[in-house]
């Protein structure tokens, strides 16, 4: 950002290194100062540019959401939320996944390290695929092949131990009860009426991206967008206001994305064909 916006290159080369080592090396202190050096010019600069296209109001929305933002409720089971999970079906194979991503967020909270650099979800399903019998054989595994990996491996193993160990009746259900709606790709079969609307919100929401330079997934929430065609409210201007409001869509995101989805849902309902009379 800085060298298309400023015309200056800053150095890489620390950005992976380990900041929790003390004393910090003279090129770690160098790197971390000059990532702030141009900031106040940064920041004068995009504000221009934002000015200029309209935006300002927009972004200064989003900065205020973010200083009273909570982070969402992970649920029952966020557990279930692994990257590449879906490939898993089998409840002891599940058990791995779970006990494992338990015993990460353990780790990671303890050490104050993100999760994903403890162990990577890759290396979790890898796991629950392989399903190893021994500690030898899970630092086999191309995944926990890795230093830090195999000085944490006797953590990893007691909880792929113990869920290998769990009776049956405590293995988790291969399919988890559903917060929302169901995968896009199932609505034609599942539900038409859903999928026309969603299309048709899409169609005209990627019109106003592409218009307005914003990312489609910034313009509204691609999930809220599903929510709504999925289980549509009245094709009611205010309905679909406070429903997107009470999802936490900022003032400008209502603006733009409202008359849309109630154009969306307007349009399928049109284009309903009506039940026949009943037949004497």
């Amino acid at each position: 950002l800085v060298e298309s916006e400023l015309g200056e290159h800053l150095e890489k080369g620390h950005g992976s290194a380990d900041w929790s080592l003390r004393p910090l090396s003279a090129e770690q202190l160098r790197y971390a100062a000059l990532d702030v050096e141009w900031l106040v010019e940064l920041r004068a600069v995009l504000h221009r540019e934002l000015e200029a296209a309209g935006k300002l109001r927009w972004a200064m929305e989003e900065f205020t959401a973010l200083l009273d933002f909570t982070p969402r409720d992970r649920g029952e089971e966020p557990w279930r939320r692994t990257s590449g999970i879906h490939r898993i079906r089998k409840p002891r194979a599940l058990a791995v996944v779970r006990g494992l991503w338990l015993a990460r967020d353990e780790v990671a909270a303890r050490t104050d390290i993100a999760p994903g650099r403890v162990l990577p979800d890759a290396a979790i399903v890898a796991a629950a695929t392989n399903l190893p019998t021994s500690i030898e054989e899970l630092i086999a595994i191309k995944e926990f092949s890795g230093k830090g990996q195999q000085r944490r491996s006797p953590t990893w193993w007691a909880a792929i131990e113990s869920a290998r160990a769990l009776p049956d009746i405590d293995l988790p259900e291969v399919a988890s009860p559903s917060e929302g709606p169901p995968p896009p790709r199932t609505w034609p079969d599942r539900n038409p009426e859903a999928a026309a609307r969603l299309h048709q919100a899409r169609a005209l929401l990627t019109e106003i991206s592409e218009r307005l330079s914003v990312p489609l997934e910034n313009l509204i929430s691609p999930d809220l967008v599903r929510r709504v065609c999925w289980d549509p409210p009245a094709a009611d201007q205010v309905a679909v206001q406070e429903i997107l409001t009470r999802a936490g869509a900022r003032p400008w995101q209502v603006e733009l994305a409202a008359p849309v989805l109630v154009a969306a849902l307007a349009e399928s309902a049109l284009e309903r064909p009506e039940a026949p009379p009943d037949q004497e």
